[in-house]
């Protein structure tokens, strides 16, 4: 007998065990999507992937820091080799440190712009790799509010934001010369809890 969810689409979220990704993730469960999910905390993610696997949801779950790209694509590896394809990616996956440009610490500003910016442009050159065979998926970044405006003693935060933006665009005008039929789209929530 065939596997049903051999027949589902398949989406990946970074930043899978909290807040807006683990909502993400949720939804695309019960939109009917199998999941490839990572983050940075074993025992959440762990909890997290049971919990779907009970509810019939093929789960790829891999603690992944996203600051180390060997870790990334090890990762899409494993994607690869358990669905070969992907149709989804939220790249979700973020930080943020209060540190200033004036005396912030050097290693907070590097977190933030190798998570936010750097890991965000290795996902998504994995999954158009994944996705240009079937010349077909979604890419969604999540920015911020922060990425329209600067607050207060985020600075940093907010630059990696505007980037998250640019970003969008850029992928966006390079799909369309290869007329590829991948999308891009950027979301930018404001704070949540």
């Amino acid at each position: 007998m065939q596997n049903p969810s051999k027949n589902r689409p398949v989406a990946m979220v970074t930043g899978a065990s909290s807040g807006i990704g683990l909502a993400i993730a949720q939804q695309l469960a019960q939109q009917g999507y199998d999941l490839a999910l990572c983050a940075r905390r074993t025992d959440r993610l762990d909890v997290i992937a049971q919990q779907l696997a009970q509810q019939g949801i093929d789960v790829l779950a891999q603690t992944v820091d996203l600051r180390d790209e060997s870790q990334i694509l090890s990762f899409f590896a494993a994607v690869r080799a358990k669905w070969n394809r992907l149709d989804v990616l939220i790249n979700n996956a973020g930080l943020g440190h209060k540190e200033s440009l004036m005396s912030g610490k050097t290693e907070a500003w590097r977190e933030m712009l190798e998570v936010n910016v750097l890991a965000l442009c290795i996902c998504t050159r994995e999954a158009v790799t994944l996705m240009t065979p079937a010349n077909a998926g979604l890419i969604v970044h999540v920015s911020s509010m922060s990425g329209h405006r600067v607050p207060a003693i985020a600075g940093i935060y907010s630059a990696t934001k505007f980037a998250v933006r640019a970003l969008t665009e850029t992928l966006r005008r390079e799909l369309r010369s290869e007329n590829s039929r991948i999308r891009i789209s950027s979301v930018s929530p404001g704070v949540v809890e």
